[in-house]
């Protein structure tokens, strides 16, 4: 019996038909029996090294451009990711999604650039990237074939690891579309089991790699007790995970767009207990220039990520940022949340239907405190400074992290007349 293939949640455009979705290619196809992989026959990966003490920062074309890439838009996004600074602040690899390949592997197995999209290959591509000083980041799969039906890795890993090695890249993200299940073993089971495999194979060619893991998205509707395995050993096969379902593409309505980033964040927020330093829950990409996000929208999702601790990939037309979408991602003060040496994800002091409120350690002894309004009117919001785990003081002082906004507080910590979709981020300081 052929085994039977995963396909990923949230991958495909929004409001296509299942028949529409596979004329387009984005339903996986059926794997041969032969290209199942033996869980029992692997031997363990072991723990991946740590190459991001940090939550990883940059630029992927995926949710902005999706297939529709090449080497110019690539280039020219990372030329103005320099120039407006935001390579300054941290926003440094530049990693290309899917579709950056042909169709087929060439004579000897190797995978191949698309010859009209990258005509000067992706070895010359990652020397441009590296003399901007930026760093060089691709895709690939752990299944037979990408997302969008591009050669796979399931079975070239050390292959596909040497040959990123060869080109000098950074940064690999590893989806887990179309993974044939392996006859007489669990989901769970096979996943890790690739995963690791293709972990193993980046170790072992010697260079530092930072390596993304999207298993946990394929879990995250298959029960906690999986769930929270599966991103158990997703922290030591790499340095960060997916999880949660993609935020929406460029063509979706804002509406749409504010939905996802909503579902993200309230996913991801639940899982500080599961991250520690070094090793990152990843709620997806910043839509921070996208069209029709309204610029509360914007500082709300950096603020909470930045909360979250989560890498900050901007997936946007870096070329044409607004004003306001590039003030939003170049806060140096948001940004130094989201980077604080500590590495401790923030966590939901409470919420109900229509706010959150997180609080998040900093290393100096500062607490990040989020206000947020997920609602559709403006409300006040607070939250005391016992609940927040702030120490005893007999007074408090707060920076508003998005106007500078500079107070004092004598016990709790009150935003007054929020506007819906607004975060109100503050740094506090016993005072």
């Amino acid at each position: 019996m052929s085994p039977s293939p995963v396909s990923r949640p949230g991958r495909a455009l929004a409001g296509l038909t299942a028949v529409a979705a596979c004329s387009a290619g984005l339903l996986a196809a059926p794997a041969p029996a032969s290209a199942a992989p033996d869980p029992a026959r692997a031997p363990a990966a072991g723990t991946y090294p740590n190459l991001a003490p940090r939550p990883p920062m940059g630029w992927n074309n995926w949710s902005y451009y999706m297939c529709d890439i090449n080497e110019k838009t690539v280039l020219d996004n990372a030329r103005a990711l320099v120039r407006t600074g935001l390579a300054g602040k941290g926003y440094r690899t530049v990693t290309i999604d899917d579709c950056w390949m042909g169709r087929a592997r060439g004579s000897r197995g190797e995978l191949v650039a698309d010859p009209v999209k990258f005509p000067h290959g992706m070895a010359y591509l990652g020397r441009q990237l590296h003399r901007m000083g930026l760093k060089f980041g691709i895709y690939e799969d752990v299944g037979t074939l990408t997302c969008e039906k591009f050669p796979g890795s399931l079975g070239h890993f050390q292959e596909d690891a040497a040959q990123f090695a060869e080109w000098k890249v950074d940064y690999v993200k590893a989806d887990g579309c179309n993974v044939p299940v392996a006859p007489g073993h669990t989901k769970e089971e096979t996943y890790r089991d690739l995963y690791g495999q293709m972990s193993r194979a980046l170790r072992d060619t010697g260079r530092p790699i930072t390596f993304s893991v999207s298993a946990p998205a394929y879990f995250q509707f298959d029960g906690d007790t999986v769930w929270h395995q599966v991103i158990g050993w997703s922290a030591e096969v790499g340095n960060l995970w997916r999880g949660g379902r993609d935020v929406a593409l460029q063509q979706s309505t804002p509406a749409a767009k504010w939905s996802s980033i909503v579902y993200n964040f309230r996913y991801n927020a639940k899982l500080s207990g599961l991250q520690k330093p070094g090793r990152w829950n990843d709620p997806d990409f910043l839509l921070a220039g996208d069209t029709g996000l309204t610029r509360e929208e914007i500082q709300s999702q950096m603020s909470l990520w930045a909360m979250m601790a989560a890498p900050l990939i901007s997936s946007t037309d870096v070329t044409g940022l607004s004003g306001q979408a590039r003030s939003a991602l170049g806060n140096k003060n948001v940004i130094a949340v989201d980077q604080d040496a500590l590495g401790v994800q923030g966590h939901l002091v409470q919420q109900d239907d229509g706010s959150a409120v997180l609080a998040k350690p900093l290393r100096n002894g500062d607490t990040a405190i989020a206000l947020f309004n997920s609602g559709a009117t403006a409300r006040t919001l607070s939250v005391t400074t016992a609940a927040a785990g702030l120490p005893q003081a007999g007074s408090y002082r707060l920076h508003e992290l998005v106007t500078g906004r500079r107070t004092r507080s004598g016990g709790d910590i009150v935003a007054r007349d929020v506007p819906p979709h607004s975060t109100v981020l503050y740094r506090v300081t016993p005072g």
